[in-house]
């Protein structure tokens, strides 16, 4: 029996994770408390996720409503499987910087702490289990808007003399600027992983992704932008930009290529390792881009507003530089771009999202 432990089991990477390694013929053990309804109410629930993974994967699917701040919890479960466990993906967290600022213990005690009762209890019971880590690039702070940006019509585009204009690699600073409360909770689990990976010789990896996204993703106002725009184009519920002249850019990566990349690392594991992963040059696009191709998608204009406060921390330009993990892992590719995403999402959930408006 080779069993797969996926925190955060019920949201957007971690049932997406499930399903892929299910299907490699894994027993998957899911975490997963619904916290995201904690952090931003009822429509992010994530239980419609969960149900619907229970439905489909039976028998290769067992579900654990426990919490990772728990020590005790966490090492009770790993203690139940032991050396059968050969990959720990842990994508549990609170995620959204703008929440951190309410509750900054409970925002530590879900990254940091969490991650590293996650960390001994693989150390201490499956330590030959690939851990996966799902970092951010909110590590950096905002020392990416130091960057010279140029602005564009639609877009804050960098110079492209730039040495970055390809995407901003994982030599770039975290220090001397402002994170976010989310963001150092982050960089402590971050930072945590790598060093269980140095110091213990776990076979540890940390994936700095920008905006992660896909059709099973429960966006909200304050997590999982591209996800929320496109619920609101189709529902027609209003929809706030934030600074920047909605010039601000993001790439964008589908639950799919990044759970493909997870795939390489478990079959060419390494100890200690960071990637920054994103849509990089190939899947990006500004705020005012993505409204674009919503209204597109709809088929009507958009009810949205502007707003000329920016979020604390927030990045003017992000754009991931993916070449590193190429390099270790040729064969990756990246497959969907913003357009493909949003057309996915779209179609997958407008059904649901409307028969909920009615209801």
């Amino acid at each position: 029996m080779s069993i797969a432990i996926v925190t955060g089991s019920a949201g957007l990477i971690g049932s997406e994770s499930a399903r892929h390694f299910a299907g490699l013929g894994m027993d998957i053990v899911g975490i997963d408390n619904n916290m995201r309804r904690t952090f931003f109410g009822a429509e992010a629930s994530t239980d419609w996720q969960r149900e619907q993974l229970v439905r489909d994967l039976g028998r290769s699917y067992t579900h654990e409503h426990c919490d990772i701040r728990d020590p005790d919890a966490i090492n009770r479960l790993f203690a139940r499987f032991g050396d059968d466990i050969a990959l720990v993906i842990h994508t549990a967290a609170q995620p959204s910087h703008d929440w951190a600022a309410k509750d900054p213990q409970t925002d530590f005690a879900v990254n940091a702490n969490g991650t590293l009762n996650l960390l001994e209890a693989t150390r201490t019971y499956a330590a030959d289990a690939v851990f996966l880590f799902t970092s951010t690039n909110k590590v950096y702070g905002d020392r990416p808007n130091t960057l010279p940006l140029v602005e564009e019509a639609t877009r804050w585009e960098l110079d492209p003399a730039h040495a970055y204009v390809g995407g901003i690699p994982e030599d770039f600073p975290i220090d001397q600027s402002l994170h976010s409360l989310f963001g150092v909770s982050k960089v402590a689990a971050d930072l945590m992983v790598q060093e269980y990976g140095r110091y213990f010789g776990l076979r540890t990896v940390c994936f700095r992704g920008g905006c992660l996204t896909g059709p099973h993703h429960s966006g909200t106002q304050l997590h999982g932008f591209l996800a929320y725009l496109v619920k609101c184009a189709a529902t027609g519920v209003p929809y706030t930009v934030f600074g920047y002249g909605g010039k601000q850019v993001r790439d964008n990566i589908h639950s799919a290529d990044l759970i493909s990349a997870f795939d390489h690392v478990f079959r060419e594991p390494r100890s200690g390792e960071v990637y920054n992963i994103g849509g990089s040059r190939f899947s990006n696009c500004s705020m005012l881009e993505a409204i674009a191709v919503c209204e597109e998608l709809s088929g009507r204009p958009m009810r949205w507003t502007y707003n000329d406060t920016q979020r604390v921390g927030d990045h003017i330009w992000w754009i991931s530089a993916v070449a590193k993990f190429r390099s270790h892992y040729p064969e990756w590719q990246l497959r969907h771009d913003v357009p493909a995403i949003c057309r996915e999402i779209y179609h997958n959930n407008v059904e649901r999202w409307t028969r909920k408006m009615a209801s």
